[in-house]
């Protein structure tokens, strides 16, 4: 299996960091390809802009759906979008590895995912024909609050309703979206307590 992480984390002595780490040694010890995105270290330009066209189509006036058929009919998307669109073409699995900020992706990813899964590219939004039918996606996050937070009577929501968002943006792309994982008030545990809930990661990712 060829997989692809998303990687949106700015600290790399994170908690996140240190599940990005797992799956990397988890999945190329079980004879996986892998190939990490690091979202920060790679300075991933979040903003969806008239930059990310080598040739526009209409020049005089920007509209962002339209360029980007046009750039994925000719190839002509900026370097650091194409480098990306390649790696989810030779991906099975992508695992978008983050922390929940706002409820939500942090903003750097939320970028990756408006610029590269374009349109032409994860859908033609034409016919809304999806074109990464075959591909799945593994949501794996950290929240800072307890589970508790996350429960359907909590003071956040219920974390499946929270994720509505992504499993829509995927699933418009054909993308079978997988049940997450999610590690739950990552600030508050001791090392013992950390190493149980990557431990119960490595375990998921063999699980598929």
């Amino acid at each position: 299996m060829n997989v692809l992480i998303v990687y949106a984390h700015p600290n790399p002595r994170s908690f996140n960091a240190a599940m990005r780490e797992a799956a990397v040694d988890t999945l190329t010890e079980a004879g996986h390809a892998v190939q990490v995105s690091d979202l920060y270290a790679m300075h991933f330009k979040a903003t969806l802009d008239e930059h990310d066209f080598k040739e526009r189509q209409n020049p005089n006036f920007f509209d962002p759906t339209n360029e980007q058929y046009h750039a994925a009919m000719r190839g002509s998307f900026a370097d650091d979008i194409a480098k990306e669109i390649e790696k989810v073409d030779w991906a099975n699995l992508v695992i978008f590895q983050f922390p929940l900020w706002w409820q939500s992706f942090p903003a750097i990813l939320k970028g990756w995912c408006d610029r590269v899964l374009a349109n032409g590219i994860a859908v033609n939004f034409a016919t809304y024909d999806p074109l990464l039918s075959g591909k799945k996606a593994l949501l794996a996050f950290t929240t800072g609050g307890g589970a508790a937070m996350y429960a359907p009577d909590g003071p956040v929501g219920d974390i499946n309703v929270l994720l509505t968002f992504a499993r829509n943006m995927f699933r418009t792309a054909g993308i079978e979206v997988l049940p997450p994982f999610v590690a739950y008030g990552v600030r508050s545990l001791s090392s013992d307590e950390r190493e149980v809930e990557l431990q119960r990661y490595r375990e998921r990712l063999l699980s598929l």
